[in-house]
Formats: structure tokens, C-alpha cells, sequence
């Protein structure tokens, strides 16, 4: 199915995320535990996805959805965020990232955006 890089800080989301993934049928080619290596991720990797996380040390995910963006402006970011980001999820949105979920992940939330996400003719 899809290629796919995770960007967590906190392992056990990068896990959750994975297993439901893996699950789905798609590949993870990367795992970041911030943006900075996220960005640096993407190039190597070109995923035809990225779950972000939104805080994290060093970068967080609005700062490496906005490199990320500059450096394919047709990658597919979706966001992870806490309850009350409602604030970033909207800057995020407006900075080209092309979907959210809000935490705690559930498996069928999941599943539910990627493969919204990843139907053709999904703009992006």
C-alpha cells in the first residue's frame, strides 16, 4: 500500500501508529523522534505519507511541516496533536498539512484518515 514515516517523540505513539500501519497493510520506511530528523527523513525516505506529531524537542511538527513543504509541496502531512492544539491543527492545516488526528489514537481513526488520505483523488 503506502509508504509511510512516523514522527513521534514519544515512543510508544510511534509503536501504536505502527502496529495499526503495519496492520493496514503499509510500510514504514522511517521513524523520527523529532522534526529535525524528519526533514532529513523525508528527503532520504519520500514517503507517501508522514504522521507528525506536533510537539516534540529540537523542531516541533509545524516548523518540519513547513520545511517539508517547501521541499515537496505535494507531500501528504498529517498531523497528530493533543485535544487542546485546536490553535495548531488550524495553523498546520493552513500550512499544507492535509489531514489530523486528534490523541489518543484509536486503530479505526487511524485506519479511517490514511486511507481517506490516500485515495486518488485526494487533493494533495
Amino acid at each position: 500500500m503506502a509508504k509511510i514515516m512516523i514522527v513521534d517523540d514519544a515512543g510508544v505513539i510511534r509503536a501504536i501508529l505502527k502496529k495499526y500501519l503495519v496492520a493496514g497493510g503499509h510500510q514504514i520506511v522511517y521513524q523520527a523522534t523529532n522534526g529535525l530528523e524528519a526533514v532529513s527523513g523525508y528527503i532520504e525516505h519520500k514517503p507517501d505519507l508522514v504522521t507528525m506529531d506536533m510537539s516534540m524537542p529540537d523542531m516541533g511538527g509545524i516548523p518540519a511541516l513547513k520545511k517539508i513543504m517547501a521541499y515537496d509541496p505535494k507531500a501528504k502531512v498529517i498531523m497528530v496533536s493533543a485535544i487542546d492544539q485546536k490553535d495548531l491543527v488550524v495553523e498546520a492545516l493552513a500550512a499544507g498539512a492535509i489531514h489530523y488526528i486528534v490523541k489518543p489514537v484509536t486503530e479505526h481513526k487511524v485506519v479511517e484518515i490514511i486511507g481517506e488520505v490516500l485515495k486518488p483523488n485526494k487533493l494533495g
